[in-house]
């Protein structure tokens, strides 16, 4: 499990001998590789703990490490060394797969802070966001934002009603297609739900500078409302899968 970067410690090169902080892939003195380093995931890139992230800079930093990780690189190294090139390359790829998405970014920073979802931060972290994110864990009704309760009743008939409809093959009888007022009512719940959800990423960016720039009072506001906004994604997003799944598309 990756530490917090505060806690990181001096460490000797296995090489040099030379000390230097644990958060490190590469030795500064010799230049040799290392094992998988502590911190967290914006120490692996030499960057400060932000929700606004230079992606520029993220992505440069990546394909450098990546490069000098290479696993051809240390053919003829030690087994160690292989072995450390191997676990640093999946580290880098975690940790970079997690910051460039501003969603997996802040569920991250949260966790890092004790305010996550019970995810735990390893590297296993990019993993199980992205599930999340993709829609693998079914949002359970009873967790609906209250201002939606009534739409996502009304929601949840016209999915079963579609559903039934395909399942039984009945058909309008004059058209001789599904009702095709139930898929525009349908189509319009999922532009009102993608309107919805782009306004919560609005707000996720406004809570990104509240939380980078705020002082400590500022940033735990920043916090419950951004695990606040997250939910709401979530939900949101799943209500799109939900009604783009009954449409077929």
């Amino acid at each position: 499990m990756l530490k917090d970067a505060d806690s990181a410690v001096p460490v000797a090169c296995w090489s040099c001998s030379v000390q230097h902080d644990e958060v490190t892939m590469f030795c500064p003195h010799c230049g040799k590789i290392q094992p998988p380093p502590g911190g967290d995931y914006f120490s692996v890139f030499g960057m400060e703990p932000r929700l606004n992230l230079d992606l520029a800079a993220l992505e440069g930093e990546f394909h450098r490490l990546s490069r000098r990780l290479h696993p051809d690189r240390f053919a003829r190294a030690t087994e160690c060394e292989r072995e450390w090139s191997l676990a640093d390359t999946a580290l880098l790829n975690d940790a970079y797969r997690t910051l460039k998405d501003g969603l997996r970014r802040t569920e991250y920073v949260l966790t890092l802070h004790g305010a996550g979802n019970g995810t735990h931060i390893g590297s296993g972290f990019e993993t199980q966001i992205a599930e999340e994110q993709n829609g693998k864990e079914r949002q359970n009704a009873s967790r609906a934002p209250a201002d939606l309760l009534e739409e996502v009743f009304d929601l949840n008939m016209q999915l079963e009603e579609m559903r039934l409809r395909r399942q039984s093959g009945n058909v309008d009888r004059q058209s001789g297609k599904v009702n095709r007022e139930l898929i525009e009512d349908l189509r319009a719940a999922k532009r009102k739900f993608e309107t919805l959800r782009e306004e919560v990423d609005r707000d996720l960016r406004g809570a990104w500078n509240d939380w980078d720039g705020g002082a400590a009072d500022t940033r735990r506001r920043a916090q419950t409302n951004l695990r606040t906004l997250l939910d709401r994604r979530r939900y949101l997003s799943n209500l799109v899968r939900d009604v783009s799944e009954a449409l077929g598309e």
